[in-house]
């Protein structure tokens, strides 16, 4: 179940990010990529190292789990908790994908304060106004049940704390202050990361 997870997340992880890269960089002329945003030290650029090291966190615990390294579920056998946990990795990885083609041309990684990209609220993004992140987080539930070590629950939580400074810190303030109002009005009525939970009253954030 360990090689079957690390496959999972080594495959997810390149398609993602590097082939969607690559997508991104056919259709664009720009890769998407904008890296670390914030001065070396800041909140914001602690927010992106983190999300970094999360995932890199999450890969560490399949690899040492996938040689015996880290503890594994004892026995062969399959147990329900592990083929919830494919089915969800599976799930999340593709929600990642479907929510990453709705972006179109304005998916990116980073933020870069000058761009000014569309404010894309369709698909998922009008069920949450964070599918990826959503998706990203799902994914690493169903390893960590997969592969249920210290380590990825470890990381299970670390990626989930990333991923709130990541769109606190850094996502939420960028598209607001580009798009004002619109996003103020979506952000109202729309989830962060879970349908119905963490819309931001308009009024507080036009005033802010």
């Amino acid at each position: 179940m360990a090689i079957t997870a690390l496959l999972i997340y080594l495959v997810g992880l390149a398609v993602a990010f590097g082939l969607r890269t690559w997508l991104q960089l056919r259709r664009t002329g720009s890769s998407g990529f904008h890296g670390i945003s914030g001065e070396p030290g800041s909140l914001r650029w602690w927010a992106g190292i983190s999300f970094v090291a999360a995932l890199v966190l999450g890969l560490t615990a399949l690899a040492l789990a996938a040689v015996d390294v880290a503890a594994r579920p004892s026995g062969s056998t399959v147990d329900a908790a592990g083929l919830v946990g494919l089915v969800l990795a599976l799930v999340g990885f593709a929600g990642v994908l479907a929510a990453q083609t709705g972006m179109g041309s304005s998916w990116r990684i980073g933020v870069k304060e000058t761009e000014r990209t569309e404010l894309v609220t369709g698909g998922l993004f009008a069920l949450v106004r964070n599918p990826i992140f959503t998706a990203m987080v799902v994914a690493q539930l169903g390893l960590t049940l997969m592969v249920p070590t210290w380590l990825s629950v470890a990381a299970l939580v670390y990626l989930a704390a990333a991923v709130e400074m990541q769109v606190r810190l850094i996502e939420e303030p960028y598209l607001l202050a580009t798009h004002g109002g619109s996003y103020a009005g979506y952000a109202a009525v729309t989830g962060r990361f879970i349908p119905g939970v963490g819309r931001r009253d308009e009024a507080t954030l036009r005033a802010g």
